[in-house]
């Protein structure tokens, strides 16, 4: 069985001079190399568009076969092209793209896209910072898309919003790739990047990702997975990971 990912940076295995950034796909084999293999065919900067006209939305359908499951998160970059606005270019793709795994007996799985770290600041002293709703309405259209269509969902926008909330402006900066002057060499200059993961952001998202599936029912009979980060611990609380330890930061 396969486990194919389509999608943006925030899931693809991101360059190595750009470690440790990471997309939540590069850390996901170690959750469910027991029972599916994971070919990830997400890419920076993709959208439900650019990801069809790039042909790599034809290399994961040729991989495809029945049964395997496809999952699918896309938002950050359509949102910047008016026409691919979430109820119209975006949503439209989105539906043929499920129609097209379907056609081949494999199973969509929607991902709503996982947020952006952007906490305003606070609307009084003491009080909490308030993080911003950065994707708009893509997640919801995910969400209606998934029950109109009776379609399998793990919604990440909500699970990370209340991670980052959890964790706070200071600490969940370890989530993201945060460097001073002088601390990374492909960025010398520094780098504040609130939408790339760091290897911790990445890992806590792909558990969260490996317990769902395993609450999806998939690969149920095909046994457990063997990381101590595994789907029995990557429950619906971000609680449930934080405390984890997922790689450097």
């Amino acid at each position: 069985m396969k486990i194919l990912l389509a999608g943006d940076s925030t899931v693809a295995n991101c360059p190595t001079h750009e470690y440790p950034m990471s997309g939540w796909g590069a850390h996901l084999p170690r959750h469910v190399y027991s029972w599916a293999a994971v070919h990830n065919f997400a890419k920076g900067g993709a959208s439900t568009e650019s990801f069809r006209t790039e042909r790599l939305w034809d290399q994961l359908l040729h991989a495809a076969e029945e049964g395997d499951l496809v999952l699918m998160q896309f938002g950050h970059n359509d949102q910047k092209n008016l026409h691919l606005a979430a109820r119209t270019g975006y949503a439209a793709n989105l539906r043929t793209m499920v129609a097209e795994v379907q056609a081949l007996g494999a199973v969509p799985v929607l991902c709503t896209p996982v947020e952006r770290r952007h906490f305003q600041d606070p609307p009084r002293p003491a009080a909490p910072a308030v993080l911003e709703e950065s994707l708009e309405d893509y997640p919801e259209v995910v969400r209606e898309i998934a029950l109109e269509l009776q379609l399998s969902l793990i919604d990440l926008n909500s699970w990370t919003r209340a991670l980052y909330v959890r964790l706070g402006p200071e600490e969940s900066k370890s989530l993201f790739c945060h460097f001073a002057p002088g601390e990374h060499a492909y960025w010398p200059a520094g780098l504040a990047d609130n939408t790339h993961f760091s290897q911790r952001g990445a890992g806590l998202v792909a558990a969260y990702v490996a317990g769902q599936l395993t609450v999806l029912r998939f690969g149920q009979d095909q046994g457990e997975a063997t990381s101590s980060e595994g789907p029995g611990r990557a429950g619906t609380d971000p609680a449930s990971l934080i405390t984890t330890t997922a790689g450097p930061a």
